[in-house]
């Protein structure tokens, strides 16, 4: 029968290498440990010590063991050497022997125990105090890298505080500064507007006496005067037609009451003449004095380019626009349609050209109809639409609609 719970386990450990150590020279090997004799001593006790050990519970095998183990030499003054010989020779006595060595193996183990548990529970502390010591020296740093922030922010916020009081100052003296040119300026204006009031008074004295004496010519240079008012209108009626036919004006149809009755039989007359919307229409309009050119934005990029994308479009046509109105001078601004949309574009533009956006929820034909009420009546305000009911309303507030397809010809041309 095995005792394996009996022995301690240091004791046992020691059977077990000393049985290793001489396993090849049992005889017979157990079927068992064949394969574990092979192995050398110290991997035999490793590996197969389990198996070793089962087989000391056979008292043959047990017997030739101790025999073999008998023939090696023990070790010097070493209790747990020679109990382990005792427990497999068996001689009288080895009870005693074996059990006062495993007592003392007991006392020692359990001391070892309550060490090894003693020292686990001393590791555990200094790992806890340990990730402390971390988790402090973490909260630590964070709080040094807060304070350095702040010190930082505060340092920034000191010098602009400094360097807006300095600006303040600066500010003031320039204020003070022109508070004293200005009271100068304002006296020196005083004594010159006194004395101009002396002046004119002067000159108006001078003017009643030069009254009195025009009265007395006027009857004999009215004649005169007619000649020369009738010169003066000739000179205007002239400069008018020369200044027509500078700018190839067309003939004008119509007369103004032919929109009155046009608006009450439902339909509104385009103002000007019945002349077809060509690009060399529109390019006169525009070059008219203090002319406005209002575009509708996508109506024409989808009409000129409707295969490229909407970023695509408004990009060639603000381009095109910039010589167009390098040579025309109108004040020109392109309307695109952005009801539906949140975001609005920021997009260069040449000079001359204005590029807005409808609001959210808002048409581009409502704006450009806003643009066209906003003008003041007698401007020369040119609306580039296809849509239809664009072009009537601002026909009736008195500005020229013209087709897209006239302001891409005069883009591509």
């Amino acid at each position: 029968m095995n005792d394996a719970a009996l022995l301690p386990e240091r004791l046992r450990l020691r059977v077990v290498a000393l049985v290793s150590a001489v396993l090849p020279s049992i005889t017979p090997v157990p079927p068992q440990l064949r394969k574990v004799a092979g192995f050398a001593p110290a991997r035999r006790a490793r590996l197969g010590g389990n198996l070793i050990w089962d087989a000391l519970g056979d008292d043959e095998f047990r017997g030739h063991a101790a025999v073999q183990v008998a023939a090696v030499p023990a070790g010097r003054d070493d209790p747990v050497d020679a109990a382990a010989r005792a427990w497999l020779t068996r001689d009288e006595g080895w009870q005693s022997r074996v059990d006062a060595v495993a007592e003392t193996l007991g006392t020692a183990e359990a001391r070892d125990d309550q060490d090894r548990a003693e020292l686990a529970r001393l590791t555990s502390q200094v790992a806890s105090l340990q990730a402390e010591l971390a988790t402090l020296k973490a909260e630590h740093r964070e709080e040094m890298d807060r304070a350095a922030a702040d010190h930082k922010v505060l340092r920034q916020r000191l010098g602009e505080a400094r360097s807006a009081l300095r600006g303040a100052e600066g500010e003031r003296d320039a204020a003070v500064l022109a508070r004293d040119e200005a009271v100068a300026t304002a006296d020196t204006a005083t004594r010159t507007a006194e004395a101009d009031v002396r002046r004119l008074r002067t000159q108006l004295d001078e003017a009643e006496a030069g009254l009195a004496a025009t009265r007395r010519d006027a009857r004999s240079g009215r004649d005169a005067a007619t000649v020369r008012a009738r010169l003066l209108l000739d000179a205007v009626v002239d400069s008018a037609t020369g200044l027509r036919r500078e700018l190839g004006l067309p003939a004008v149809d119509g007369s103004p009451g032919d929109a009155v009755e046009a608006a009450l039989a439902g339909a509104v007359a385009a103002p000007g003449s019945s002349a077809p919307a060509t690009p060399a229409l529109l390019e006169q309009l525009i070059a008219l004095p203090h002319a406005r050119l209002i575009v509708d934005g996508y109506n024409v990029t989808k009409a000129a380019w409707p295969t490229a994308s909407l970023e695509a479009q408004r990009s060639r046509l603000v381009a095109a626009l910039g010589p167009v109105v390098a040579r025309s001078g109108a004040e020109t601004t392109v309307v695109f349609d952005a009801a539906e949309s949140t975001a609005r574009t920021v997009m260069p533009a040449p000079r001359g050209v204005r590029v807005v956006f409808s609001p959210e929820g808002v048409i581009a034909d409502d704006v450009i109809r806003q643009l066209v009420v906003a003008e003041p009546r007698g401007r020369m305000v040119v609306v580039v639409s296809g849509d239809q009911a664009v072009a009537r309303d601002v026909a009736r507030e008195g500005a020229r609609a013209l087709p897209a397809a006239a302001l891409i010809g005069l883009v591509s041309g």
